[in-house]
C-alpha cells in the first residue's frame, strides 16, 4: 500500500489553482488584474514588485485600471541590480512610483489607445503614446499584446519597463 500525504500548503495551492478559477469561470466572472497577471506566468517580477509595494489590494480594487504590464523579459533588460534594489523596503516609495507610472485610471482598450498621444498615469506624470509603422509605443516600450481583459480593467503587455521622468 502506498501512502500519499499532502501538506496544507500543497492542498491550498491546488484549491486556488484549480477550484477557484473554475468557480469564477462557471459564474461568468473574470479574474482581476493581479490574478490575470499571476495566471499568465510571464509577469512574476511584476507581481513580486506589486506585492513589495503593497499595491495588491489597490490593483484588486474596483478600478477600472489600464495597466501597461512589463514582462519578466522586460524587467531583465534593466541594469543589473535594479530590480533587487527597488524591492528593498527602503526603496518602497521609488518602487510605488515606477509601478503606478504603468497604470492609467479607466479602462482604455487598444482601439482607444491608438487615438491618444499621451495618458496621465496614476503616478501623476504622462506617458507618451505614439503609433509608428503600425506599432504602438508607450514611452520607449513597444506594446506587444493588447486588450487582456480583467474584471477591473485591461492589461496591455509591453516589452520594457517604463520609468517616470
Amino acid at each position: 500500500m502506498v501512502k500519499y500525504t499532502l501538506s496544507l500548503a500543497t492542498a491550498l495551492i491546488a484549491l486556488f489553482t484549480f477550484i477557484l478559477p473554475a468557480q469564477a469561470h462557471n459564474h461568468g466572472m473574470k479574474a482581476d488584474i493581479v490574478d490575470v497577471a499571476v495566471e499568465n506566468g510571464s509577469f512574476t517580477t511584476l507581481v513580486a514588485a506589486v506585492k513589495a509595494a503593497d499595491l495588491v489590494d489597490t490593483l484588486k480594487g474596483k478600478g477600472p485600471f489600464t495597466v501597461f504590464a512589463p514582462t519578466d523579459e522586460a524587467f531583465a533588460k534593466l541594469p543589473e541590480g535594479t530590480v533587487e534594489s527597488l524591492l528593498l523596503p527602503e526603496n518602497k516609495d521609488k518602487l510605488v512610483a515606477v509601478l503606478t507610472y504603468h497604470v492609467v485610471a479607466g479602462k482604455v482598450m487598444a482601439a482607444d489607445v491608438v487615438k491618444l498621444d499621451k495618458a496621465t498615469t496614476v503616478q501623476g506624470q504622462d506617458v507618451m503614446i505614439k503609433v509608428m509603422d503600425g506599432n504602438v509605443m508607450v514611452d520607449n516600450a513597444n506594446v506587444v499584446a493588447t486588450d487582456v481583459k480583467a474584471s477591473n480593467g485591461v492589461i496591455h503587455v509591453i516589452d520594457q519597463v517604463i520609468l517616470p521622468k
